[in-house]
């Protein structure tokens, strides 16, 4: 007799002969978690924590609900993996985006980019770190800045490289990594509750703008 194997099809986990030779999709799994993710996401910034109802996500999914709780054992555990999720994501797209990048001005620039293209693209997660705020207060911190503690040493080396290379003026790195990351910070917020439609490439342009040359003119501090 052959070894059966489980395959997880549509949600349902159905029981089949494994044909010799094929191989077992190792990533299924994560593939199915990743979809509930995102679509959880969604639903949770459409309808808050308290009214999302896991039957509307399975359904959307096209799956069983029991499926999404083989995956999440509960509303809390999924609503904060999909938070976690989304914030790893963006803290992956950045890394991608700068590894091949030496120069520090451009690392920034490309920094500023990829990080407001991101909530471009996922406007459900700036609701996901409201929501978390909202019903989750309890909790020692927050995802957002968990994540940009964890990732600290790895942005203070690149403002380190710009003020030494001189590409930067003479500063506390840890005070040019605070400033420009409340920048960005408050930016995604203030465009989540303004409802601002200005093209994000023209925004992040904007931004780096400021970041890099400031609002003061040449004569500023000057006798003349």
């Amino acid at each position: 007799m052959t070894d059966a194997s489980v395959l997880e099809i549509s949600g349902l986990v159905k029981t089949a002969k494994q044909r010799p030779g094929q191989p077992k999709d190792e990533n299924l799994a994560e593939r199915r978690r990743r979809e509930i993710l995102a679509e959880a996401a969604r639903l949770f910034a459409e309808t808050g924590y308290p009214r999302a109802d896991l039957q509307v996500l399975a359904d959307r999914l096209g799956v069983g609900k029991g499926t999404v709780y083989r995956y999440f054992p509960s509303k809390e555990a999924l609503f904060l993996a999909a938070v976690d999720e989304g914030i790893r994501s963006l803290t992956d797209a950045i890394d991608a985006a700068i590894e091949e990048e030496t120069d520090p001005v451009r690392r920034v620039e490309t920094s500023v980019r990829t990080y407001l293209g991101y909530f471009d693209r996922h406007p459900e997660l700036v609701e996901l770190l409201i929501i978390e705020r909202a019903e989750f207060r309890d909790r020692k911190k927050a995802t957002y800045f968990a994540y940009k503690e964890r990732h600290h040493d790895r942005r203070r080396v690149i403002a380190e490289e710009g003020i030494n290379s001189g590409a930067f003026r003479q500063m506390d790195p840890d005070r040019l990594m605070r400033v420009v990351s409340d920048l960005l910070y408050g930016v995604i917020f203030t465009n989540h509750f303004s409802y601002r439609r200005v093209p994000f490439e023209q925004q992040a342009e904007e931004v780096i703008d400021f970041v890099l040359h400031g609002i003061a003119g040449r004569g500023h501090g000057s006798s003349d």
